[in-house]
């Protein structure tokens, strides 16, 4: 009872989403996987990259990460990402480099292992491109940040995303440095991930674009606004997956 009525609290879109975890705790997998579209992400094909300018190279990877992309209809605009990320596994080709940036001064890996951004928006600016508002955690602290992201994969159940983002270290606790190197104050995070529709319908086709083709009729370098309520087209579902 607890649960129903806090999730009677939330907005439409999260109460949704809270529902879809709640009938999965109860039993009925098989009824939400059919009714939603889920994606999911082949680590050994996918990336997570970061990179930091510095009077030495501060560059890497994360080895550790899972990332999950569901719809709690067949509306793009309707996606939530959760990307998560154990620190511990960041990797620069050097294990000083390593060690610094899994220590209290930065990552803090040891107290705070994993580091999440979870989406709460998805607006397409351009026929290709989607920008993502979401929550970034690192290191316990949580801060709203902007992903930038493209995609392909027109026709099929498997797409890639390619995505981008910068955040100010210092807003999550990482202000110290290291001896000797100057480090800047902002991060870039990229990241390219491939994945595939594993449930679901596939997302819907854009009705006002011709049968079958998303953007048929679709002045190239045209940007389509927002998704308005009521509005019947979905880029992600004609062109991505």
């Amino acid at each position: 009872m607890q649960i129903i009525a806090r999730t009677l609290r939330l907005s439409p879109t999260l109460r949704a989403a809270r529902l879809i975890v709640c009938a999965l705790a109860l039993g009925f997998p098989h009824v939400v996987r059919s009714q939603v579209p889920i994606f999911e992400f082949n680590r050994e094909d996918s990336r997570i990259n970061f990179n930091v300018k510095a009077t030495v190279k501060i560059a890497g990877k994360f080895d550790q990460w899972d990332a999950k992309l569901a719809f709690l209809s067949p509306d793009e605009t309707t996606g939530v990402l959760e990307i998560t990320i154990q620190a511990a596994s960041v990797d620069t080709g050097s294990g000083m480099k390593n060690g610094k940036l899994r220590s209290k001064d930065f990552f803090d890996a040891d107290q705070n292992p994993v580091i999440v951004f979870k989406s709460t928006r998805f607006v397409q600016i351009a026929p290709h491109t989607f920008e993502v508002d979401g929550d970034f955690t690192i290191r316990g602290v949580s801060n709203p940040e902007k992903l930038l992201l493209s995609v392909s994969g027109k026709g099929t159940d498997r797409g890639e995303i390619k995505g981008s983002m910068v955040f100010n270290r210092k807003d999550y606790g990482m202000s110290k440095g290291i001896p000797f190197i100057t480090i800047a104050d902002h991060v870039d995070v990229n990241f390219h991930l491939k994945g595939t529709r594993v449930a679901g319908p596939p997302l819907a086709k854009c009705k006002e674009c011709g049968v079958g083709d998303g953007f048929s009729g679709y002045e190239a370098g045209q940007v389509r606004q927002p998704h308005r309520p009521g509005s019947s087209y979905s880029w992600l579902g004609s062109f991505f997956f």
